[in-house]
């Protein structure tokens, strides 16, 4: 069960190792997609099609129809990785030897649904996967196996995506190794040192220019590609301006009694902002409807001074 690339790792994984037979993949319907919002398959399905597997897309995969379906399987495990969708006992309880979920956090910390932006947000220098068995509670299940990695200094969610994606489908066979011989450890979660990674939305990408520099750098990499870190343009601009790249840079003693959001040096190399607590160099951007370009680059068209404010 799966939708997202992410996913898409792990059941290649499954596929190519040979050592278990996959009987299907229940993944999300169609979605609109595009300017013309066309319904597209999700990652998953996608895959799925391609290695001529039987697919199962249902509205709800705990209502009494999908469960019969599921059933119908006889599957002996079922392994989820991104599938997007709460599972209740009715589908917990049909495999033998459970239902095993890949996450995207070292757990108990950043339970929820997007654990690897919020990791980079938050300013973690370490991430990591954790496979566990699944539970009524959201990520809260037994701990199988983790295994942890590095986030490096120029990550994205982009970039931490790729390694984490990969990661999790080494972990994924270790841990159906387990399974089969017998010996998958099951370690309780300490409730206690749980933290969370909530469901992103739009809103999350509009600066806060009230933040510290570092935290609003650290969310311009947790927030990118979706939702993106943006803000209006000085000047009564009304036109959003996308942060895709910046830099943390100590403000001058003359910066100071700027205010959050201003202009304090536009720079060869892109405008240099004060933030709550230090600057903020806006080394790559992208205007409203123009394509990415570097910050001295959008200098260049647009003639930004000291003063001037983002909001």
């Amino acid at each position: 069960m799966g939708s997202p690339l992410l996913a898409c790792a792990c059941l290649r994984a499954l596929l190519e190792s040979g050592r278990d037979t996959v009987a299907a993949a229940v993944t999300q319907p169609d979605r609109p997609k595009g300017r013309r919002l066309q319904p597209s398959p999700c990652a998953v399905k996608a895959l799925a099609e391609q290695s001529g597997l039987q697919v199962l897309t249902p509205q709800d995969v705990n209502s009494p129809e999908s469960v019969e379906k599921i059933r119908a399987l006889a599957p002996d495990l079922i392994t989820v990785a991104a599938y997007g969708r709460i599972l209740r006992d009715a589908v917990l309880d049909l495999p033998p030897l459970g239902c095993i979920n890949m996450h995207a956090s070292l757990l108990p910390r950043y339970r929820g649904a997007a654990p690897i932006q919020w990791a980079l947000a938050n300013g973690e220098e370490t991430t990591g996967v954790t496979s566990m068995y699944m539970s009524q509670r959201m990520d809260a299940g037994d701990i199988i196996f983790q295994q942890s990695l590095a986030i490096l200094p120029g990550d994205t969610a982009a970039s931490l995506h790729d390694r984490i994606a990969g990661l999790a489908a080494d972990v994924l066979l270790e841990t159906l190794d387990a399974v089969r011989a017998g010996t998958a450890p099951r370690i309780p979660q300490r409730d206690e040192d749980a933290t969370f990674a909530p469901k992103l939305t739009k809103a999350d990408g509009r600066i806060d220019w009230t933040l510290p520099a570092l935290k609003i750098h650290n969310r311009v990499r947790g927030f990118n590609p979706w939702p993106g870190v943006f803000c209006v343009e000085p000047r009564g601009g009304s036109g959003t301006l996308r942060i895709l790249r910046t830099e943390v840079v100590e403000l001058p003693a003359s910066a100071e009694a700027a205010a959050p959001g201003e202009i304090v040096d536009p720079g060869r190399d892109g405008p240099l902002v004060r933030t709550g607590v230090g600057g903020l160099r806006l080394i790559e951007v992208q205007p409203a409807g123009g394509k990415v370009m570097g910050g001295s680059a959008y200098l260049h068209g647009h003639k930004l001074a000291v003063g001037d404010r983002f909001e």
